[in-house]
């Protein structure tokens, strides 16, 4: 029986709930408008599940239809991502990531795994959009 545990709480990262949180959307916010960096692993494999969640909810943002149903679907779908991401990222999440992604069921993001970090030897994964 499931008693209260969550299915996607993944690595905690030893950080607090908020700091851990800020962690993610700042990677996230930082792969989205460069669309390519350098962490661990770890972060990598975290911050590209809450990417690959992001780009799904924009890919569904249609521009074209007009009818009030759709813009209703539309601003649900923005306020989702207005809450993990700036304006500016949400803006490029829209006009040039969505379009981009739309064809594509899924698997928006690449890691390739570098190699240990030289001062702690901490495993290092560059994530990539595809």
């Amino acid at each position: 029986m499931r008693k209260r545990k969550s299915q996607s709480t993944g690595t905690k990262f030893s950080r607090k709930t908020d700091q851990r949180k800020a962690l993610l959307k700042t990677l996230v916010n930082s792969l989205l408008t460069k669309e390519k960096i350098t962490t661990t692993e770890a972060k990598a494999k975290a911050a590209g599940r809450l990417a690959e969640r992001l780009i799904s909810h924009a890919t569904k943002i249609s521009l074209d239809d007009k009818s009030p149903k759709s813009l209703t679907q539309r601003v649900a779908k923005k306020r989702i991502l207005m809450k993990y991401l700036p304006t500016r990222t949400v803006k490029k999440l829209e006009e040039v990531l969505g379009p981009r992604f739309k064809k594509r069921r899924g698997g928006y993001t690449r890691i390739i795994k570098k190699g240990p970090r030289p001062t702690d030897s901490a495993r290092i994964a560059i994530i990539e959009l595809v």
